[in-house]
């Protein structure tokens, strides 16, 4: 995803918090999408991911996936991968990519993910 003239602007993560960033433009997109329903509740999910990506106690609105998406991929290193029910339907997914101090988000949508049915 390239930042042109009209894009917003994101800041770099304050010392302590980690960095938010995209994995591809499919999560930027389902992001986008997700933001616009739910305004209120993806901004909390991006502060949330920035001061607290891994809490210490689960709850049943942010925790680590299980079975086989417990871990992703980014640019070949293996990450925890984490999810947070934005919505009712809506999630988003991340990794935690702990040497860089960064969140990829890799999934987000307004729609329930078909991936967690069959894990």
């Amino acid at each position: 995803m390239s930042v042109g003239r009209g894009d917003r602007a994101a800041p770099p993560a304050p010392e302590g918090q980690w960095e938010v960033r995209f994995a591809d433009a499919a999560a930027a997109k389902g992001w986008e999408s997700l933001g616009r329903q739910a305004r209120s509740n993806t901004y909390r999910a991006w502060i949330t991911i920035r001061t607290d990506p891994r809490p210490t106690a689960e709850v049943p609105r942010h925790h680590r996936l299980k079975g086989s998406l417990a871990h992703g991929t980014h640019r070949g290193q293996t990450c925890e991968q984490w999810q947070i029910e934005v919505t009712g339907g809506g999630r988003v997914w991340y990794l935690l990519d702990t040497a860089a101090d960064t969140c990829w988000i890799t999934f987000a949508s307004t729609g329930h993910p078909r991936a967690t049915d069959r894990s």
